[in-house]
C-alpha cells in the first residue's frame, strides 16, 4: 500500500514537471513571436491553427484526406484575408468552402459522410477563425502589443486559478456529468484570478512603465467576461472529446496533449478580448 502510494506521488511529480517544462517552452515561444508581432508571429499563429484543425478533423478520421487538403487551403485563404484586413471576404470564403466540401462529398460518395464534411467546415470557423483573433488582437487593435496578453490571462491564468481554488475549497460540483472535477468554487476562483491578474498587469504597466492602454473598468470587464468564456471553451472541447470517446486531441505538447487541449479556451477568449477591447478603446 505504501509503495503504491509513493509510486503514485512520484508519477504525479513527474507529470507536473513535464507540464511545467512544456509551459515554459510555450511561454518562451509566445514572448519571442508575439512581442515583435507581424511576420514573426503571423506564421506561428497560422501553424497553430493548422495543427489545431488537423487534430479536430482527426477525431472523425479525415485528417489525411482530400477534405483535409481543401480545409488547409481554405485556412490559408482565411489567414490571407485576416492579414490584409479584408473581413468582407470571410463570408464569401466560408460559402465557397462549404460548396467545395459538399461537391467533394457528392463526387466521391460514399467516401465521406455528412458528419465528416460538417466537422471539417465547423473546424475552419471554430479553430481557424477563432485562433486568428490572437493575431488580429496583436496587430489590429490599438495597443495590441499589450492587450493581446489579456487573452492568455483570461484563459491560462483563469484555468490555473480555477484548478487551485477547486483543490483548496471546492465542494459543489458545477458540471457533474461533463466534468466531475470542476466545482462552483473553482469556477468563481478562476474568474477572480483572471480579474486580479489583469489588474496587476495594468498596474505594472501603468506605474512601472507609464503605459496606459485600458481603464480599470475595461480590464475588469474583459478579464471577467474572458474568464467565463474561457470555461465555456474548455468545457465545449471536453464535450467534443466525450462525444467521440477521445482522451486528448493530440500529443504534440508533453504533459498537455495537443494544440486543441492547450488552446481550447483561447479559441473563444481571443475574439471576446478583440471585440471588447475595441469597444472600450473607443
Amino acid at each position: 500500500m505504501s509503495d503504491n502510494y509513493n509510486d503514485e506521488k512520484k508519477e504525479k511529480r513527474k507529470t507536473l514537471w513535464v507540464r511545467v517544462r512544456s509551459a515554459a517552452v510555450l511561454t518562451v515561444i509566445a514572448f519571442a513571436t508575439i512581442i515583435p508581432g507581424g511576420w514573426f508571429f503571423f506564421p506561428v499563429n497560422l501553424l497553430i491553427s493548422a495543427v489545431g484543425m488537423m487534430e479536430f478533423m482527426r477525431i472523425v478520421n479525415i485528417h489525411k484526406s482530400m477534405v483535409a487538403v481543401i480545409s488547409y487551403v481554405a485556412l490559408g485563404l482565411l489567414y490571407g484575408a485576416v492579414y490584409f484586413e479584408r473581413s468582407d471576404l470571410l463570408v464569401p470564403l466560408f460559402m465557397m468552402y462549404l460548396i467545395v466540401l459538399f461537391a467533394c462529398m457528392v463526387i466521391l460518395y460514399p467516401k465521406y459522410s455528412g458528419q465528416q464534411v460538417l466537422m471539417a467546415f465547423s473546424g475552419l470557423i471554430y479553430v481557424g477563425l477563432g485562433l486568428s483573433y490572437i493575431y488580429q488582437t496583436r496587430e489590429q487593435v490599438s495597443h495590441g502589443a499589450f492587450i493581446v496578453w489579456l487573452i492568455f490571462i483570461c484563459s491560462w491564468i483563469s484555468d490555473s486559478g480555477a484548478y487551485l481554488t477547486g483543490i483548496a475549497i471546492g465542494k459543489h460540483k458545477a458540471f457533474p456529468k461533463l466534468s466531475p472535477k470542476k466545482s462552483v468554487e473553482g469556477c468563481i476562483g478562476g474568474i477572480l484570478s483572471s480579474i486580479a491578474f489583469g489588474l496587476i498587469y495594468k498596474l505594472v504597466l501603468d506605474l512601472g512603465f507609464g503605459i496606459h492602454f485600458l481603464d480599470y473598468l475595461g480590464i475588469i470587464v474583459i478579464c471577467g467576461a474572458g474568464a467565463v468564456i474561457s470555461q465555456v471553451g474548455d468545457l465545449a472541447a471536453s464535450a467534443f472529446k466525450r462525444n467521440f470517446n477521445v482522451k486528448d486531441y493530440g500529443h504534440l505538447i508533453p504533459g498537455h496533449g495537443g494544440i486543441m487541449d492547450r488552446f481550447d479556451s483561447i479559441i473563444f477568449v481571443a475574439p471576446c478580448v478583440f471585440y471588447l477591447a475595441k469597444l472600450f478603446l473607443r
